[in-house]
């Protein structure tokens, strides 16, 4: 089997079970792997680390698969790690309170690049690395063979593809299409998904514990809904009592799905409003005319996709934050997220902390948002912590 050898001095990641190689660390190549090919990881000095998924178009040049030697990277791998991973998440299946969730999730699972998403009898797949492209056929196959589902969907639509040298993909990969959108719930509510064309697969799976929090907090008041996309936040807070809502985002399919989404849960039309308009704009109109609100919501896309992208992503959850604070109400509250895997915890909380200084506004963190347990975090690689978020609170 082809091998890398590290450098000297660069083992101390693997040594703590960190998945990613970059190729910084890389010594020597031997055997001239092609991509997607299983490699052995060697030590400067012969000591062997893990077998590894190699990619010669990536920074990540290898991503880990097993820290077995003896450990056969074929088929019954592929069935086994998802096997797992389904067992992993029976506890929220047979909970009731929603009917969908993530399946497998990445370097988490132990599949580099595979994302699998669950809507009710619906999978919705992601192959967002060079391994698993070439495993495609094994996994749908693995899948299909549970009996659970009546379709698997592709999605695999993302930037890190093209970083893997991989061109996007969508469409049917096995099943009947018989239907779109597909009908959700999370407990009392109803979502419909477009996993046609929607974000990411179609729905923001990892905010739903984050949802359920916020629903216990909002009171009566007005709400600002920002990159609401198709309203999961803001008909949490419509059935949580608040007194009117607006939701902001610049898509205008996603918030016609936001208006189904409020006729579908029978919640009263003149409590909701929606605003079609780039964010950024719409927050400056709304200082401008000095608008204020109760609860303000801010979840936006990912601003930095790669390390080199932070310093931008940065300056705009700054220029957001800044305006959000000056919008709140005195005692109002900012529910703020980030999904960029490239702006930390600590960074995030800085930019927050430095918004509220240069609002003039006194406030405090009453709680810290997470990804939803079903995106779980692997102790060794941080990185799968990608969604962090605060809810602070004005004096």
């Amino acid at each position: 089997m082809a091998s890398i050898r590290l450098k000297t001095g660069r083992e101390r990641p693997l040594k703590r079970r960190h998945p990613w190689i970059f190729s910084g660390a890389i010594e020597s190549v031997h055997g001239d792997p092609a991509a997607a090919e299983s490699v052995d990881v060697f030590s400067s000095q012969g000591e062997w680390f893990a077998t590894a998924a190699y990619s010669p178009h990536s920074q990540i040049r290898g991503r880990v698969l097993s820290w077995d030697r003896d450990q056969e990277i074929g088929p019954e791998f592929i069935r086994a790690r998802i096997d797992q991973a389904l067992r992993n998440r029976v506890p929220w299946q047979k909970s009731g309170e929603s009917n969908a969730w993530r399946e497998v999730f990445s370097e988490s699972d132990g599949m580099p690049g595979l994302i699998v998403d669950r809507y009710d009898d619906v999978r919705v797949v992601q192959f967002h690395t060079a391994w698993a492209d070439s495993e495609r056929d094994t996994i749908v196959q693995a899948l299909s063979e549970r009996g659970d589902c009546r379709l698997i969907y592709e999605r695999s639509e993302a930037e890190v593809r093209q970083l893997e040298g991989l061109e996007s993909r969508s469409g049917v990969l096995w099943g009947e299409y018989e239907s779109n959108p597909i009908e959700i719930f999370e407990g009392d509510l109803r979502y419909l998904v477009d996993i046609q064309s929607g974000h990411k697969t179609g729905f923001y799976l990892d905010q739903k514990e984050n949802r359920a929090w916020l629903r216990r907090m909002v009171s009566a008041g007005s709400v600002l809904d920002a990159f609401a996309y198709t309203g999961s936040f803001s008909l949490v807070c419509l059935k949580a009592g608040a007194e009117h809502v607006t939701a902001i985002d610049s898509s205008r399919s996603a918030l016609e799905m936001a208006q189904k989404n409020l006729d579908l849960n029978r919640l009263e039309p003149d409590r909701f409003d929606v605003l079609e308009e780039d964010v950024f704009t719409a927050l400056r109109g709304f200082r401008d005319r000095g608008a204020s609100f109760d609860l303000i919501i801010l979840d936006p896309p990912k601003f930095a996709a790669t390390a080199a992208q932070v310093g931008r992503a940065s300056r705009a959850y700054k220029d957001i934050n800044l305006l959000a604070m000056k919008l709140l109400k005195p005692g109002g509250t900012l529910a703020t997220f980030s999904c960029s895997g490239g702006v930390s915890g600590e960074l995030f909380q800085k930019i927050v902390a430095d918004s509220a200084l240069d609002a003039g506004v006194q406030a405090a963190i009453r709680h810290h948002f997470h990804q939803a347990c079903d995106h779980p975090v692997q102790l060794a690689f941080p990185e799968s912590q990608y969604l962090k978020g605060f809810l602070v609170q004005a004096d």
